[in-house]
């Protein structure tokens, strides 16, 4: 039912087409890249658009489209191994916090309060900077900043689960707390988590791609959107390309996981959409 549900959500199914491709594209990079998107060729440097390099060549003359299609898995590596993470933090705390309450519950909110109280970007420059220049502490970065979505989300929706008649009967039947909470309560409150980390995967391709940017990120010759950016920069009068293209891949890769992430919210909980149409 979900599935048929989200088949008739045309701006999801289209966000679906595009992860689709990026997957695509990140899988088989070694075989549909048609250069190498390391090896510098200073003799093609600044080519412009061609059939034999469709989106030009960069300051090394590195073939941009293979950097492109290269920094799609970087991006996506990323992204997953982030969102990876935080799920397992935020949804270990919110349910720790929502089942049990009183001080467990209160420690654990104003520690989220905390990291809330900063700027995500703010704070992760802070923390990647402190680590130093690379991919590794650039995840490590935006997972210690990312994970009090889950927390809050997991935690409310706990505290409305856990009062149901159904783990109320698991009590009276001597379940132990780790039993009740990943056999009953978790699978319930699932349907938020999997909609927050879909849209969580478009703020990270994004929150990275700025860490990049800024030189705090993937670092040369690695073929990374962000850095493909900040080398472009300089040359956005004379070669425009070379921010135009990275520049779409981002969008692309941001706007595919919030269409998704919209249709996964409207197909796993319809009911908005029902009161509405009454």
């Amino acid at each position: 039912m979900t599935f048929q549900r989200l088949k008739k959500n045309k701006i999801a199914m289209i966000g679906l087409a595009m992860i689709t491709f990026l997957l695509f594209f990140a899988v088989f990079a070694p075989w549909i890249a048609p250069h190498d998107p390391v090896e510098p060729n200073l003799g093609k440097r600044f080519l412009s658009p061609c059939k034999e390099y469709p989106m030009g060549t960069d300051d090394l003359g590195r073939c941009v489209l293979s950097r492109v299609i290269y920094g799609a898995r970087v991006s996506l590596q990323v992204s997953m191994t982030v969102v990876g993470i935080i799920t397992v933090i935020g949804v270990t705390l919110g349910l720790i916090s929502g089942y049990f309450g009183g001080a467990l519950d209160e420690l654990i909110m104003r520690f989220v309060d905390i990291v809330l109280a900063f700027p995500g970007i703010i704070l992760a420059m802070a923390v990647a900077g402190a680590l130093g220049p690379g991919l590794f502490n650039v995840m490590l970065a935006l997972a210690l900043v990312s994970w009090t979505g889950f927390a809050r989300v997991v935690r409310s929706s706990v505290m409305a689960v856990k009062e149901k008649e159904f783990v109320e009967s698991a009590r009276a039947l001597g379940c132990n707390d780790l039993y009740i909470m990943t056999r009953h309560i978790l699978p319930n409150v699932i349907t938020p988590v999997l909609v927050l980390a879909t849209l969580d995967m478009g703020f990270i391709i994004l929150a990275a791609a700025s860490l990049s940017f800024l030189g705090l990120g993937a670092q040369p010759p690695i073929p990374d959107w962000g850095s493909m950016l900040n080398n472009g920069r300089v040359f956005m009068r004379t070669a425009p390309f070379l921010t135009i293209f990275p520049g779409i891949a981002i969008t692309t890769a941001v706007m595919a996981f919030n269409f998704l992430g919209d249709g996964l919210r409207d197909a796993l909980d319809p009911r908005p959409q029902r009161e509405l149409k009454k």
